[in-house]
C-alpha cells in the first residue's frame, strides 16, 4: 500500500457533499473543525440531480399523520415506524430552516406551491425552479457552508478506506485526484454520506459518482449492512438512442401525464386501479411487462394534453433536455423505460445515524434507517437526507464532544486543513481503466439477473458469475479501480440478499415467490463481512 503523503486532523470528517453530508457538516461546525471530502466537484451529487421535489406536510390541506401513513403504505410492511415518525414530524422544522437559509422554493403568489406525486394522498411536494429542487437545496447549503471558517470543503478527494483501531473508526484515507497522492485524516467521528449505487446497473438515472463507496468501505471495515435487496427502479427514464438515461420526473404523471404502449394504448388500468399514480415498483413492473408483451424496448409518456407554456414553466429542465434530443413534450410522446434509481438499503443505523461501528455514522441514501422500508415514497429522499443528516451531526457532537476528546489526548483541532474548495481539477486519466471490462460485466449481470424481475435461478447464476469475475487488472491505486472493486463487493451482497429473501415485497419481485410472506420475511436482511445473510425484526 502507498504511504500517506500528508496527514491531517479534524474533529469531524464528513464524506460526501450532498444534502445529508452538507446538513451534517453545518450542524457539526457548531462544535469543532469539520472536513468534508467530495470525490468530484462539490455540487456533483445525487442531490443536485433530484428533480421532483421534497415531500413535507406543510400545506393547509395536509397533516403529518397522512404523510406518515403514505410513507408506511409505500414501504410495503417494512418501514421502521419510529424512523418514519421522526422524518415526517421533524421535516417541517428543517424545511423552514432551509427557507431561512435562502432556499427559494416555487410559490403561488406568496404561498409555497405544492404538487402531488404517486402514492401521496395530498399535494405536499415542494419544488424549486420547476424541476431543479435538489440543485437549489444544494446551492443554499453550499453557500452557507462556505461562510463557516472551520468547515473545510475538499473536492476531488476520493476516500479509499476507513481507519479502524481497536474496533473504533478513527479516521479515513483518501486519494487527492489532482496529483494522485494518498492522504490520511484522523478524526473524532466519521460520517458516510456518499449517496447511492445506481452505477452498479447498466441503466440508471444516477450520476457517475453513485458507486456505493460509503457502503463498500463500511462493509470492508466490518459494519453491518441491511436491506441490500431493495433497489427502486424509476419507471420513466428517457429511452432515446445516444441519450443518457435522463429521469423524467414522477411529477409529470402527477400533473396528468399518461403511459401508452407502442400501439398507443393506455395500459396502466390493466395493472393497478391508481393507474399512472400507482407506487413506483408497480409502475416499473407494469412497463417491463408491457414491453415484453409488445416486444418493444420502451413505452411512451404522453404529456401532449398540456400546453407548451405550462410544460416550459413547470418542467423547464426536462422540457429543454427532451427538446435537445428532438422531442417537444407538448406535441411528441417521449419514449421511456425503467432505470435503477434509488437504494433503500445501506449501512444499518439507529435513529441518530449511528452504525454498528463506534465512531462511524451514516446518513442519506448511504444509510438504512428503515424509513423507506421496501419501497421509498416519492420525494422522501431529500427530506431524509436533511432530517437524518442534522440528527447524525447532533449525535456525533454528543458522542464525541471536542472538549472531552482533547482532555483525553485524542487528535485535536486541525493540523493545516485544505482550503475551501480551491483545489485544481483532477488529472484526466489516459483512456479506459484496465478493469472497464469487469465493470461492464458487473453492470450487465446486475441489470439482467438482479434487476426489476428476479428469480432464484438467475440470482444463483449471478452470484457464481460475479464470484468468477477477475479483478486482478484492478490493482492500479486510482479512483476508477476502487469504484469497480466497491461495486463488485456490493453486487455480491445485493444478489445474496435477494436470493435469501424468498418472497416479493416492494421493489424486490421474485417470479418464483410472487407473493408477500409476512410470516417468514416481515424482517430486515442483515449482512456483515464474512457472514451469511440473516433476517431480523
Amino acid at each position: 500500500m502507498m504511504q500517506p503523503h500528508k496527514s491531517y486532523r479534524a474533529d469531524y470528517v464528513v464524506i460526501g457533499s450532498g444534502v445529508a453530508g452538507l446538513r451534517a457538516a453545518i450542524e457539526l461546525s457548531a462544535a469543532g473543525s469539520v472536513l468534508v471530502l467530495a470525490k468530484s466537484d462539490l455540487s456533483d451529487s445525487a442531490t443536485a440531480w433530484a428533480q421532483g421535489g421534497i415531500a413535507v406536510a406543510l400545506s393547509d390541506e395536509d397533516e403529518i399523520s397522512l404523510h406518515e401513513q403514505d410513507t408506511i403504505k409505500a414501504g410495503d410492511g417494512l418501514c421502521r415506524p419510529e424512523a418514519v415518525a421522526l422524518l415526517v414530524e421533524e421535516g417541517p422544522k428543517y424545511i423552514t430552516q432551509l427557507i431561512e437559509w435562502g432556499t427559494e422554493f416555487d410559490r403561488a403568489g406568496t404561498k409555497l406551491a405544492f404538487t402531488r406525486e404517486a402514492a401521496h394522498s395530498r399535494s405536499r411536494i415542494l419544488h424549486a425552479h420547476g424541476d431543479s429542487t435538489g440543485r437549489e437545496i444544494s446551492r443554499a447549503l453550499l453557500a452557507r457552508a462556505h461562510t463557516i471558517a472551520h468547515l473545510h470543503l475538499r473536492p476531488h478527494a476520493f476516500t479509499t478506506e476507513l481507519i479502524v483501531e481497536s474496533g473504533r473508526v478513527t479516521g479515513v484515507r483518501f486519494i487527492d485526484e489532482t496529483d494522485g497522492s494518498l492522504h490520511e485524516v484522523s478524526a473524532g467521528a466519521v460520517l458516510l454520506a456518499t449517496g447511492g449505487l445506481g452505477r452498479i446497473y447498466r441503466d440508471t438515472t444516477n450520476p457517475e459518482v453513485a458507486t456505493g463507496d460509503g457502503m463498500a468501505i463500511a462493509y470492508d471495515a466490518g459494519a453491518i449492512l441491511s436491506d441490500m435487496e431493495f433497489v427502486q427502479f424509476h419507471p420513466t427514464a428517457l429511452a432515446v438512442k445516444g441519450a443518457p438515461r435522463f429521469l423524467l420526473s414522477e411529477a409529470l404523471r402527477g400533473e396528468g401525464g399518461v403511459l401508452r404502449n407502442v400501439t398507443l394504448e393506455r395500459f396502466m388500468k390493466r395493472y393497478n386501479e391508481a393507474q399512472e399514480l400507482a407506487p413506483r415498483d408497480v409502475v416499473a413492473r407494469a412497463i417491463v411487462s408491457e414491453m415484453h408483451r409488445t416486444d418493444s424496448r420502451h413505452v411512451y409518456l404522453d404529456m401532449t394534453s398540456k400546453s407548451e407554456e405550462f410544460l416550459k414553466k413547470r418542467f423547464p429542465r426536462i422540457y429543454e433536455t427532451c427538446l435537445s434530443y428532438g422531442l417537444d413534450l407538448a406535441t411528441d410522446m417521449a419514449p421511456v423505460s425503467p432505470a435503477a434509481h434509488y437504494m433503500m438499503g445501506g449501512v444499518k443505523t439507529d435513529l441518530w445515524g449511528r452504525t454498528s461501528l463506534p465512531g462511524l455514522y451514516a446518513a442519506g441514501e448511504t444509510a438504512d434507517t428503515g424509513v423507506h422500508g421496501a419501497n421509498r415514497l416519492a420525494s422522501n429522499s431529500l427530506l431524509e437526507g436533511l432530517v437524518f443528516g442534522a440528527r447524525s451531526g447532533q449525535a456525533m457532537i454528543k458522542d464525541f464532544p471536542v472538549a472531552k476528546r482533547h482532555a483525553v489526548g485524542l487528535p485535536g483541532s486541525p493540523a493545516p486543513l485544505p482550503d475551501n474548495g480551491k483545489n485544481s481539477a483532477p488529472k484526466k486519466s489516459a483512456g479506459d481503466s484496465p478493469c472497464s471490462a469487469a465493470l461492464n460485466q458487473i453492470r450487465d449481470l446486475m441489470w439482467l439477473q438482479v434487476g426489476i424481475l428476479r428469480d432464484g435461478k438467475d440470482l444463483t447464476s449471478a452470484i457464481k458469475k460475479l464470484e468468477a469475475i477477475d479483478l486482478s487488472n484492478c490493482e492500479k491505486p486510482g479512483r476508477s479501480d476502487y469504484e469497480t472493486r466497491n461495486l463488485h463487493s456490493l453486487a455480491l451482497l445485493m444478489a445474496r440478499s435477494a436470493l435469501a429473501r424468498q418472497e416479493s415485497r416492494g421493489s424486490h419481485y421474485r417470479a418464483d415467490f410472487p407473493y408477500r410472506d409476512d410470516d417468514d420475511f416481515c424482517k430486515h436482511s442483515v449482512v456483515q463481512k464474512g457472514k451469511d445473510v440473516t433476517f431480523e425484526v
